[in-house]
């Protein structure tokens, strides 16, 4: 047989081959795939869609666009309230500290959280200009590319010190550590125990994480214990998947909206009687109290280790920039990779960093500046 009649009978063979699998395959593929073939040709032979032929059919003359442009009327920006006084506020002049100047007289500054008044300290000022004449202004990159210094190291090393704890992590901004670390943790199908409570950066952080939110009213412990007890039902309804679900109760040592202390040994029992995870953010509340400002635990008798993870800020009571994370190693090294705002923000200014560093090392130890600010509320009130 030839090598012609070869190929013929191998191309037949083909073409049979196909035509068998086609009347094999299911009849709504076949009308499925016939469609699909309708719809590619009709987008190759239709015309494509140009807004200028729209436009076209309705182009004005320049007498029509004159008359328009004359009887158009702005709307105005804020909505016009005839009769009511225009409220100029006062001009704020000098350094927001204890006191602050407004309209050139000097008033006592209630709205700061410069609880140690180390805003406008001589020695720390004087610790930043000679750092920014070292090292200069900013640090151009995350802590993960070129963004880490020496003075973060130290910084970090000096915090994990302070709160007797294996590791802490620094963040360029106070708000970026809470909402940071939260996410890093609690991931979708994950359960959070809230408190209404929370600041606006907690509040961020449960919406980064996208995990299961339950609130509770604030400081309301029962409430807190019954939402613990629902779930802890659906867990064993579904045992398999209540293996995989992480649970975490969040509320803030000192709250910032209302200025009062969680009730954080009834919450670390509730923690240990249903195996959840315990976040305290004192932003406000470390550094400030207890009898060496170590924070709600140190005030409240309760050990650090009790907590899972802590959130603090250098901007409150230190008169500097950043926030920081404390904890156990394992814990704390999860967020060099996972906190966004330690990830991809830029570090914190050395300057910053050294004014911190400064203010642990010359203020913070002195526990009878503890003792003066707790006893200011008793004399004010």
């Amino acid at each position: 047989m030839s090598d012609d009649g070869l190929l013929t009978d191998s191309t037949n063979f083909q073409l049979l081959e196909l035509f068998r699998n086609l009347w094999n395959v299911p009849i709504y593929h076949l009308i499925i795939e016939f469609l699909l073939l309708v719809w590619v040709i009709r987008l190759i032979f239709t015309k494509s869609y140009n807004p200028n032929d729209v436009i076209g059919q309705f182009k004005l003359s320049k007498e029509e666009e004159d008359q328009l442009i004359k009887e158009w009327q702005p709307e105005p920006l804020v909505p016009i309230t005839p009769n009511q006084p225009i409220e100029i506020p006062g001009i704020e002049s000098g350094k927001a500290g204890k006191t602050v100047c407004i309209e050139g007289v000097e008033c006592l500054n209630l709205a700061t959280f410069n609880f140690t008044g180390l805003i406008g300290n001589a020695d720390l000022e004087q610790a930043a200009i000679d750092t920014v004449r070292e090292y200069g202004v900013g640090t151009c990159g995350p802590r993960l590319f070129f963004g880490s210094i020496d003075v973060h190291l130290e910084l970090e090393r000096r915090l994990a010190a302070f709160a007797n704890t294996e590791e802490a992590i620094l963040y360029s901004y106070g708000f970026a550590a809470v909402a940071s670390a939260i996410p890093t943790y609690s991931k979708r199908g994950d359960v959070l125990f809230v408190d209404e409570g929370v600041s606006f950066a907690n509040q961020m952080g449960v919406v980064a994480s996208r995990s299961n939110v339950q609130w509770f009213p604030h400081n309301d412990v029962m409430a807190l214990e019954r939402l613990l007890r629902d779930q802890e039902i659906e867990d064993k309804k579904e045992p398999r998947k209540a293996k995989v679900i992480r649970r975490f109760i969040i509320v803030e040592g000192l709250y910032a909206d209302y200025g009062d202390i969680a009730p954080l040994k009834e919450i670390i029992d509730l923690k240990y009687r249903y195996k959840a995870r315990l976040f305290v953010d004192e932003s406000k509340s470390f550094f400030c109290l207890g009898k060496t400002g170590r924070g709600v635990t140190e005030y409240l008798g309760v050990s650090l280790s009790d907590v899972d993870l802590v959130c603090g800020s250098l901007e409150t009571s230190l008169g500097s920039l950043g926030g920081f994370s404390c904890g156990d190693l394992f814990t704390v090294n999860a967020q060099r990779f996972g906190g966004l705002g330690y990830t991809f923000s830029a570090s914190l200014p050395a300057l910053q960093t050294r004014a911190a560093i400064n203010a642990i090392g010359n203020k913070i130890y002195i526990p009878q500046n503890f003792l003066s600010c707790t006893e200011i509320p008793h004399v004010l009130c």
